[in-house]
């Protein structure tokens, strides 16, 4: 069953989940024409390959800890931080920790 997207105007809870963590799934919160926000859960250790985003992305540690590969470098994120990535930037991410990341995308949809 899927989660509905949020409508114009409501308010979504980006907390972090604490212990809720392990039964927390991943999901899109808002989808429209040109703008796309997820949240990310990773299980430390888990991680993605490098990709490419169709648009200019941020991504937002609310919890835990990552490492981002992107710009020929590693850096780490932390709860709190946050970094800016041009479009098409590949990049990829792996939890040290159980790490909770918002993501949004300013997509090139027509």
């Amino acid at each position: 069953m899927s989660i509905p997207h949020a409508k114009s105007g409501e308010v979504i809870s980006v907390r972090p989940l604490g212990k809720q963590f392990t039964e927390a799934e991943s999901c899109t919160l808002v989808r429209a024409n040109h703008l796309e926000i997820f949240r990310l859960n990773l299980s430390e250790g888990k991680g993605t390959r490098s990709h490419k985003a169709a648009g200019t992305i941020t991504i937002q540690c609310i919890e835990g800890r990552v490492e981002l590969d992107a710009h020929d470098k590693t850096q780490i994120l932390e709860a709190g931080d946050l970094v800016f990535l041009e479009d098409e930037e590949p990049h990829a991410v792996r939890a040290l920790k159980d790490t909770s990341l918002l993501i949004t995308i300013l997509l090139h949809r027509q």
